[in-house]
């Protein structure tokens, strides 16, 4: 038992609790730093020459999980530890001083009102009448009073001290709902042309939901670069009779029956070319990282009888597509529909550049929990804010004399400054 009660008493441990939270802070960085969820093999390419921090290489990445930080079993254990914390925490500690607040203190020895933070001696040629008036006021000004033969207990504000259990139920849930987004939660993601579809369907094959890409635009700055990325789509969902329509971008995703669509990233598809007296042909781009981070490209077919291959790079919808002969020099440039260029003596002309969407699908059952958790959190943390004041007074049987003290629990400098004023009847 006694080792039971150690443990208990350090679990609740303000020092605990705070450490907790710091190792979650810290691991919650780390988890942002490190791309999560990429490929085995990119983590070994990435980082093991150029070690994280000059520090941790690809194969320490990959065995301390941190390319999987939020349902790494380390992380899940934290968090545990965190909700156990705060459990014991409110168990020891917020219930019962909950408990000592709502029941009702009553003060009957001047002694016990001079050790209070505020207190005040006065006389009176009536006490009972001067405790009376007191009441009269503190009722009018929101006060809870009672009574008790030659005394009286006020409070005002016990609200207050509903706020750290709530603000501990609610982080409890929002623990909850993150580890079971982590443990429950499933991501699709996949790049999408205009026209094409992503199709889901239920475990019992009865329900086909379909989100078809309209549309795709990259919004761009004067000087190039990318802003903002648009997807309409159309929601074809097999237990309704009309598609619903709904744009998407960057931070402003759509949220449809438990699942939530990201507009998450980007990507250059296809080219649409003509080399000479050939049909308009659509070829497919491959990402080149070796060239830059957004640079895709293409080996162009038989620009000439002889094997020599022709590379074409774009990085941009807008262009230019630039074309090199083995050497890696620059052949010329082309834009879409733009004028033609002459490459080994055959005409080259781009009609047009696809783009395609990348759309994230996730499917979280925790949100709601997190929600709720994190609305149960901020309530209980406005209603901390408010102070709990208590005020008594007592007079002896056979004097002239009044004691008055009270206490709160934040804000003396403010109840000190109110304190004369809910005196005021007792001194008329």
């Amino acid at each position: 038992m006694i080792y039971i009660k150690r443990i208990f008493i350090f679990l609740s441990s303000l020092k605990v609790a705070i450490s907790l939270l710091f190792i979650i802070a810290l691991s919650s960085a780390i988890g942002t730093a490190i791309p999560q969820e990429d490929e085995r093999i990119n983590y070994l390419n990435n980082y093991t020459d150029t070690p994280w921090l000059g520090i941790i290489n690809g194969e320490e990445i990959l065995k301390l999980q941190l390319d999987h930080v939020y349902s790494s079993y380390w992380f899940l254990t934290l968090l545990a530890w965190l909700t156990i914390a705060l459990i014991v925490c409110s168990w020891r500690r917020q219930l019962p001083s909950l408990r000592s607040a709502i029941k009702w203190l009553h003060y009957d020895k001047p002694e016990q009102i001079s050790k209070l933070a505020i207190s005040k001696i006065l006389k009176s040629t009536n006490p009972s009448e001067s405790i009376n008036k007191l009441e009269v006021l503190l009722k009018k000004k929101g006060w809870q009073t009672e009574k008790k033969k030659n005394g009286l207990a006020a409070r005002k504000g016990i609200v207050g001290r509903f706020g750290p259990p709530i603000v501990h139920f609610g982080l409890i849930l929002l623990i909850f709902g993150a580890t079971l987004g982590s443990i429950k939660g499933q991501k699709f993601e996949n790049f999408l042309v205009p026209g094409r579809s992503i199709d889901l369907i239920s475990p019992n094959q009865k329900n086909k939901l379909s989100f078809f890409l309209e549309s795709f635009k990259i919004e761009r700055s004067p000087e190039g670069q990318p802003e903002q990325f648009k997807s309409l789509l159309k929601i074809i969902d097999s237990a309704k009779e009309n598609p619903v329509y709904q744009e998407i971008s960057v931070n402003h995703p759509l949220r449809y029956n438990g699942l939530t669509i990201y507009q998450a990233d980007w990507s250059l598809a296809a080219i649409t070319i003509q080399i000479g007296n050939s049909p308009k042909l659509q070829l497919p781009l491959t990402s080149i990282p070796e060239l830059g981070e957004q640079v895709w490209g293409l080996i162009l077919p038989n620009i000439e009888d002889n094997n020599e291959q022709i590379l074409a790079t774009i990085s941009s919808e807008e262009g230019p597509l630039k074309v090199f002969n083995q050497e890696g020099e620059v052949l010329g440039f082309i834009r879409p529909k733009g004028k033609s260029i002459t490459v080994r003596e055959k005409e080259l002309n781009l009609y047009a550049v696809l783009a395609s969407s990348g759309i994230l699908i996730k499917r979280d059952p925790g949100v709601p929990i997190v929600y709720i958790g994190f609305a149960i959190t901020l309530l209980g943390g406005i209603m901390s804010i408010i102070s709990t004041k208590f005020l008594w007074a007592i007079s002896k049987e056979d004097g002239n004399t009044i004691y008055i003290g009270g206490k709160c629990n934040r804000d003396l400098t403010g109840f000190s400054k109110e304190f004369p004023k809910l005196i005021k009847p007792v001194l008329e």
